[in-house]
């Protein structure tokens, strides 16, 4: 090894010590503390910063000051309406700076807030609605055509209010709010709050069945908050970028929350534009963006525009970036550092690439392993169930080898991070727990990702659970498949699945494409055989125009599996790798009756 790449590891090693100790150092105080919650982290963040912008957009401007009298406004109001502690106001509301102080002051006199997707309408919105049981519902006016979609299954009655258009049935709560004091709510009108009281229910996305309310301490809003300040080492002249949906958890609580506990600001831009985006960057002079899903392949196949390497940005922070976009996207973009990491909303693990490895999501530093690091565990792809030994315990996987990542469920207060609140359905919740995994009566938390962590304990996204198959007795990890057909040029996105085929055991691989006019068919399937196994390869492909993806820029399967490969359900051209002619041919009525009667062997 060289003197000069010594010096580099050994500086990137002390940045990362660096980053760990800050953020441990801004946490260290929040389980000591209980009565102090991100409410008063906010009125405490005024006093310092005052008149320094802390939210911005296009149609609301905050300071730290007017956010801290806005979010005592909501909290007012809240007290007017007789809202008890732990009494729940639903949220549904397009992304502006309001957003952040209705539920920071809502939940600052005890009410929880339930953040509603915005992209849900009808039965699906009316579930969410209905699983929290609110007492009260804030909607805007863009999103009131989908809450009336959904009334009719709306359960409970709760009482609505509009926001920002007058409403012949509901009343107006900006305008309510306008008269409230902005000053702090006295302690005696206050009810009895601790950090371990429930603030938020954030929804997962729905993509595998019917969202779930994921329960959200106060405390967990403070760890998320302080932990990412400390990671990103956010300081008052930063100013994020942020395009992410505010109903979800890093764009409506994480990311803006841990910018102003640094004391930066906060660009807030109501939906993701690619066309738009570094436009947006070099206008509002920011620093740092966050980033989901697949927003950077997006962005790699946009035309950038000249401002996509005019600007400031130091770093790009978030989860979900694919490794086979990294290096080009960090490249192209020069962008000087990526913050890649891995959580859930309602899990106990979180893992930080603070290293900047590409494709890695994480790694733990050896002397805080014993506090943060999951165990990945075998697992057994067919039954889909964690693999046991003959005294019936989990087995824990070796070096590369796949497993799914497992969180220990621990009762110490001051271990904030290795909490699970749950859900509001209790059969869920216990869905989610493993239990006698290592010893009898230990509990652990299933985050359903299969993940691998190399020799130097780098961990890595394999695929999430349900979506890895197993063909011709071997195990196919959709991500790894999609990784090595997203390199063909031309494609811009590639969804993997398994579909059933009659005869066969398992289930098949399947690509639904998009792609650039054009598409060399045939040499996709050279491209594919040289870099796939012959289990791995899928059998089928689906052409299409545009894909469907949740609001967090998930692609959603379940519609493509449900269609498989049927030509006379597809809107789609489907394509067959037809084994006689090692070719992809396509798949017409007559040759999809074949396969269906056994007469062509996949």
């Amino acid at each position: 090894m060289s003197t000069g790449h010594t010096i580099v590891s050994a500086k990137a090693d002390a940045s990362a010590s660096k980053a760990w100790l800050r953020a441990l150092e801004l946490t260290a105080a929040i389980p000591r503390k209980r009565d102090r919650l991100f409410s008063s982290v906010l009125q405490e963040l005024a006093q310092r910063f005052g008149d320094h912008p802390s939210l911005v957009s296009e149609r609301e401007r905050f300071s730290y000051k007017s956010l801290v009298e806005r979010s005592n406004q909501y909290a007012h109001w809240a007290l007017e309406q007789g809202l008890a502690k732990g009494e729940v106001v639903c949220l549904l509301m397009q992304n502006r700076p309001e957003y952040f102080a209705i539920w920071s002051g809502i939940t600052s006199m005890g009410g929880v807030v339930a953040l509603l997707n915005t992209n849900l309408v009808g039965d699906s919105l009316a579930h969410c609605i209905n699983i929290v049981e609110p007492k009260y519902l804030i909607v805007d006016d863009q999103s009131l055509a989908s809450l009336s979609s959904s009334l009719q299954a709306v359960k409970g009655a709760p009482v609505i209010w509009v926001h920002g258009v007058e409403h012949e049935k509901f009343s107006r709560i900006d305008l309510e709010v306008n008269q409230a004091s902005r000053q702090e709510i006295s302690i005696s009108e206050l009810p009895q709050l601790a950090i371990e009281d429930r603030a938020l229910y954030i929804f997962t996305s729905g993509t595998t069945g019917l969202p779930k309310a994921a329960s959200v301490s106060h405390a967990r809003v403070l760890q998320w908050t302080h932990w990412f300040a400390g990671m990103m080492s956010i300081e008052p002249g930063d100013r994020m970028y942020n395009c992410l949906p505010m109903y979800h958890s890093i764009g409506g609580v994480l990311a803006p929350g841990a910018v102003l506990i640094g004391g930066g600001s906060v660009v807030i831009r109501e939906k993701f534009s690619a066309s738009q985006f570094w436009s947006d960057i070099v206008r509002w002079d920011c620093t740092v963006f966050q980033y989901i899903g697949e927003f950077c392949r997006y962005l790699l196949h946009a035309d950038p525009g000249p401002e996509a390497q005019n600007h400031r940005i130091r770093l790009a922070c978030g989860n979900g970036m694919a490794p086979d976009v990294w290096g080009e996207f960090q490249d192209r973009f020069r962008i000087p550092r990526i913050l890649e990491f891995y959580a859930s909303t309602e899990g106990n693990i979180s893992l930080f690439n603070v290293e900047g490895k590409r494709g890695a999501i994480g790694r733990v530093p050896p002397y805080l392993a014993h506090r943060f690091s999951p165990e990945l565990i075998r697992f057994d792809v067919e039954s889909e169930k964690p693999l046991r030994d003959d005294q019936g315990f989990c087995i824990r996987c070796a070096a590369n080898e796949p497993g799914e990542a497992i969180g220990r469920i621990v009762g110490d207060g001051s271990l904030i991070g290795s909490r699970f609140d749950g859900y509001t359905d209790r059969e869920a919740t216990e869905a989610k727990i493993l239990r006698n995994v290592f010893q009898a009566g230990d509990a652990w938390f299933r985050t359903g990702d299969l993940m691998r962590k190399d020799e130097a304990g780098f961990f890595y996204f394999v695929d999430r659970v349900g979506d890895t198959f197993r063909w011709k007795g071997e195990n196919v990890a959709t991500s790894e498949v999609s990784e090595a057909i997203s390199t063909f040029p031309g494609i811009r996105h590639a969804i993997v699945y398994g579909v059933a085929v009659p005869g066969n055991e398992g289930r098949a691989g399947m690509a639904a494409l998009v792609a650039n006019s054009g598409l060399d068919i045939s040499a996709l399937h050279q491209h594919i055989a040289s870099r796939l196994p012959s289990y791995a390869r899928p059998r089928f492909i689906r052409l299409q125009s545009e894909v469907e993806v949740t609001g967090t820029l998930k692609y959603s399967k379940a519609e493509l599996i449900r269609e498989g490969y049927n030509p006379l359900a597809n809107p789609a051209q489907i394509y067959l790798d037809d084994p006689a002619r090692n070719s992809f041919t396509i798949l017409d009525e007559a040759v999809y009756e074949r396969i269906q009667r056994g007469q062509i062997r996949l």
